[in-house]
């Protein structure tokens, strides 16, 4: 089995939705240091490298590190399968894979991140599941699947799920990824106000519900 640990794997992540639920656009919330875009850049840059940031055509964000790429969907409102085709191509001369990633989840670990490149192994793909639903923007991808990721998206195949009957996948069931983020906290994404609010406090120092 190859070694995927020892190949070049990037990051890719996705911030061109729509923040509807928020309120507000998501990559700008205030969260530690920074904002939530910059403060999940920092998490991953610590297992990843290069990170590509997708944003809807016309998106303003907040500043980025040089080594950050940034590249824009082909077209507005298309979905996290157009952002995830935009991510893999930029990374495709500079990574064998990508972790990917929505910009709105401040509790992602490092060792989750890792252990689903682990779980990569020599497959194509490696995407959580829990119970009947799978996590994408959780989930490691080959860049080398990027054309199939557009043939979907031209054939209006809109969810990135249906990657799984078409490239080979590696499914995880979540409860084999508590022995690295015991609570799932990686998986856990902020969609409202009052969410943003409870994580807010939970990020506090000494809160423990962070760790």
């Amino acid at each position: 089995m190859r070694d995927v640990t020892k190949e070049k794997v990037g990051g890719i992540v996705l911030c061109g939705g729509k923040s509807s639920r928020m309120g507000r656009p998501k990559p700008w919330l205030p969260f530690g240091a920074g904002t939530m875009l910059q403060h999940v850049i920092g998490i991953l840059r610590e297992v990843v490298a290069p990170i590509v940031v997708v944003a809807a055509p016309g998106q303003k964000l907040p500043s980025l590190d040089d080594d950050v790429l940034l590249t824009f969907d082909d077209e507005k409102n298309l979905g996290p399968l157009a952002g995830l085709a935009a991510g893999l191509s930029a990374l495709s001369q500079q990574a064998e894979a990508a972790y990917t990633s929505s910009c709105d989840v401040p509790f992602l670990k490092p060792a989750f991140v890792r252990k689903m490149i682990e779980v990569l192994g020599d497959h194509e793909i490696a995407m959580p599941r829990q119970d009947q639903y799978h996590h994408p923007l959780a989930a490691v991808y080959r860049t080398c699947i990027e054309d199939r990721v557009r043939q979907l998206l031209a054939q209006e195949r809109m969810r990135p799920v249906y990657l799984l009957d078409e490239c080979d996948a590696q499914v995880v069931d979540v409860e084999e990824l508590r022995c690295v983020d015991s609570q799932l906290s990686s998986l856990r994404n902020i969609n409202t106000r009052e969410e943003y609010e409870a994580a807010l406090q939970e990020s506090i120092p000494g809160s423990g519900a962070s760790s």
